[in-house]
């Protein structure tokens, strides 16, 4: 089976080359992102945790498009996220998900977790969507 990987500029650009990993890959009809951080494009870290997991959601948008420009919100139908202190970002995340899939209820799975990869961030998330 072939599969494609992709990208997007800037942070992700740079992330894909500094730590050797691609932004999204595409599997025949389903798109995967690797976890995706709230950072903006110059790579730095949105320091409100609220302001954060927009950036995140908006980053894995991003990663997704960058495989298939057409995809939105309506095609991700599994969600997972990582949380430094989910007491913190539980309920933003919830507002998050309710504001950009308004429509249809994702699988979701929700970890808290010691560390993530990038000093300052909240939250990581990586999704699955059909194509």
């Amino acid at each position: 089976m072939s599969f494609t990987t992709a990208t997007y500029p800037g942070t992700g650009a740079r992330n894909t080359e500094a730590f050797h990993y691609s932004q999204a890959v595409k599997v025949g009809s389903i798109i995967k992102t690797s976890g995706q951080g709230g950072w903006d494009t110059e790579g730095n870290i949105v320091a409100d945790t609220t302001a954060q997991i927009a950036k995140a959601m908006e980053n894995v948008l991003t990663a997704l498009q960058a495989v298939d420009a057409s995809v939105t919100w309506r095609n991700v139908y599994s969600i997972k996220s990582y949380h430094t202190d989910l007491d913190a970002t539980f309920d933003v995340m919830v507002e998050q998900m309710r504001t950009v899939m308004p429509d249809h209820k994702p699988i979701w799975t929700c970890v808290q977790i010691g560390k993530l990869g990038i000093e300052g961030m909240a939250i990581e998330i990586a999704v699955e969507a059909a194509v």
